[in-house]
């Protein structure tokens, strides 16, 4: 037998530390987390309180002294993150260890940089610990779907994006040539920027056509605009259904492939029947699931 060495009472403390921060499955882990979401939701409302001009003026010193706190307790946190994890760097140079650290950060280099601290607002990243306090691995293996879905129709987007360019190029040169700089469009890259507002259904109001062909070419343009908006969306869903159809059909060959292993003859020992087979196909020998 290994004898272990016995453990210190820092290695006691490191690893009851461990199982609060690190840990969900724990009442401990699980109001830790809690309270750390409350407090990064509160620092967040802080930084934008601060950045209103009547209510930093009336509760300046207010904010800054929360905003102290909140950059103490999440000091306090990190250090326990690194001093209780047995691979330090690990953490530190993980997604949530550059996170972590990005929210503590504003508040000192303000000694530095004037209003650096305004960029405190980042702690609402850390707000995707949430995905793993409430367990919600589900949402992180549909997000990776939806990101499979469009690298797939990244090429049909491309081209759908070009040809929305040529129509806005065309549309706007015509809108220069019909309307000019009365109706404020002084340029085709005017026109074209017109085009983009009004086919995007902005509509911003700053260019507004005043002949009757380039009112009724602008109406033209909000309705291709609407069908426009729909055809992205249209493709994307079509991959996605797709990503999904190609996963459900790969699970079910998967498993067939499982029942048909399992599926024995009794009496000639053959494999590989058919998932309905109720006879084997070798010697008619009822089969026994």
């Amino acid at each position: 037998m290994i004898n272990e060495e016995p453990k210190t009472r820092i290695d006691t403390i490191r690893q009851k530390i461990y199982i609060v921060i690190y840990g969900t499955n724990t009442r401990a882990g699980k109001l830790f987390d809690v309270f750390l979401l409350i407090f990064i939701l509160l620092s967040v409302l802080a930084v934008m309180l601060e950045s209103v001009k009547e209510i930093d003026a009336k509760y300046h010193q207010a904010l800054m002294v929360a905003e102290w706190i909140f950059t103490s307790l999440f000091t306090i946190e990190y250090i326990l993150r690194i001093f209780s994890t047995k691979k330090p760097w690990q953490y530190i140079f993980s997604f949530y260890g550059i996170i972590d650290l990005l929210a503590i950060l504003p508040m000192y280099l303000s000694f530095f940089i004037s209003g650096s601290n305004l960029l405190s607002s980042v702690r609402a990243l850390r707000l995707l610990r949430l995905f793993r306090v409430l367990k919600m691995g589900n949402f992180v293996g549909e997000a990776t779907n939806l990101k499979s879905a469009l690298r797939a129709s990244r090429a049909k987007i491309t081209v759908f994006l070009f040809s929305v360019l040529i129509i806005a190029m065309v549309i706007g040169t015509l809108m220069f040539l019909i309307e000019g700089p009365k109706a404020g469009i002084t340029s085709i890259p005017r026109g074209v920027y017109w085009t983009v507002v009004t086919l995007t259904t902005v509509g911003y109001g700053d260019i507004v056509p005043i002949t009757p062909f380039g009112q009724f070419l602008s109406m033209l343009v909000m309705i291709v605009g609407y069908g426009i908006i729909a055809v992205p969306t249209g493709i994307v869903s079509a991959e996605f259904a797709k990503q999904k159809s190609k996963k459900k059909l790969m699970k079910e060959k998967s498993s067939n492939k499982i029942r048909k292993a399992d599926i024995v003859c009794p009496v000639c020992n053959t494999q590989n029947h058919k998932k309905s087979a109720a006879f084997c196909y070798n010697c008619g020998a009822k089969i026994r699931i």
